[in-house]
């Protein structure tokens, strides 16, 4: 069953970030993930304020894929890379049906 990862972020680093997203997309795609959706929050309809700049959403083959990439050889180097270049918090979701 197909999942979704979910990812906000506030860049701190546009450099490093930069470096970390080109670095970082040959290690989701070849597992057949892609990016669905990249957008900045506009306007707060309800509760409070967001505390992130940006949201992407992934979708992966599976919830295993997605711990598969997380934890893989490929992507675990650029973890440091990503936490010196943007504030993230990432989220799995199984989709239902």
């Amino acid at each position: 069953m197909s999942a979704l990862m979910i990812a906000t972020f506030t860049v701190k680093d546009p450099d490093k970030f930069a470096e970390y997203a080109a670095k970082a997309k040959p290690t989701w795609s070849s597992l057949g993930a892609e990016a669905l959706y990249r957008g900045r929050p506009k306007k707060v309809l309800t509760g409070g304020e967001t505390d992130h700049e940006v949201l992407v959403v992934f979708k992966f083959p599976s919830l295993e894929a997605i711990e598969e990439w997380y934890d893989s050889d490929a992507y675990e180097p650029l973890k440091p890379l990503r936490q010196e270049g943007a504030d993230f918090r990432m989220t799995a979701y199984e989709i239902l049906d």
